[in-house]
């Protein structure tokens, strides 16, 4: 193991924690694609280092920024997102054992495109009025297919599913973006990923365990940080920003792909 895989993988690690902390996301979808411009992985190790670095709690930090501004998660919600995740993760993890990487690149760009799309859209429709906090207790069928796709997602392209999320609740459920985002790194602390990372390590697509630990302390840092930038910024600041980083995102995995 050389010193550029260690500063490349801790590099990922700040960067994926980073976005992770200031969006409110998990950093499945950073990581990914800091993991092939940092330590040049492969699509499917790359998604591997992904879900493994997120078995760990890394977001407590992010959480606990989150918790001091006001942000809260109702327990029901928690729980169905959850039962979705887990089944939706495993069902994607299985179908990405079958898929070549390019698929696995092209299917990455077209799910941030939608999510995008979702993003300008429910931003448009809010622009004129001030975004109340939700009262309405979302239908459970409802949070159980945005924690499936999430999950789906997560395990079928070794991301988070925090995007799906924070994009589900918001966009589609109507929730507000801080609230959303805390809903999101609060799941996160359920070891929800191990499942689809073990799919993942028995096909024998991951990185070394030294980097996969920068890459979990360089998360550990990043989400505080991050975290802490997202407090100091207001909700419609955070709606552009994460429309930007997820834009940036699918042109770099267009660019790989082609």
């Amino acid at each position: 193991m050389d010193l550029y895989h260690l500063l490349g993988g801790m590099a990922a690690g700040l960067a994926g924690g980073f976005t992770s902390g200031l969006l409110g996301v998990s950093p499945g979808g950073g990581l990914v694609v800091f993991s092939i411009l940092l330590l040049g992985a492969e699509q499917h190790v790359a998604q591997g280092i992904s879900l493994v670095a997120q078995i760990p709690p890394t977001s407590v930090s992010g959480i606990r920024r989150y918790w001091e501004s006001g942000s809260r998660s109702p327990l029901r919600w928690l729980v169905l997102l959850t039962v979705g995740f887990l089944a939706g993760g495993i069902a994607g993890a299985l179908a990405a054992s079958f898929v070549s990487s390019s698929v696995l690149r092209w299917a990455y760009v077209s799910y941030l495109i939608v999510l995008d799309a979702l993003l300008i859209l429910r931003g448009r429709k809010a622009k004129a009025e001030r975004e109340p906090a939700i009262t309405r207790d979302p239908h459970w069928a409802a949070l159980l297919t945005i924690g499936s796709f999430a999950g789906l997602s997560s395990g079928f392209l070794g991301i988070g599913g925090g995007l799906a999320t924070v994009v589900g609740l918001s966009a589609v459920l109507g929730v507000p973006q801080h609230q959303a985002q805390m809903i999101s790194l609060v799941l996160s602390l359920v070891p929800t990923t191990i499942p689809p990372a073990w799919i993942y390590w028995s096909n024998g697509w991951l990185a070394s365990w030294p980097t996969l630990a920068a890459v979990i302390f360089g998360l550990v840092v990043g989400t505080d940080i991050g975290a802490r930038a997202a407090n100091r910024i207001d909700r419609s600041a955070l709606h552009v920003t994460m429309i930007f980083f997820v834009s940036l995102m699918a042109i770099y995995m267009a660019f790989k792909a082609l």
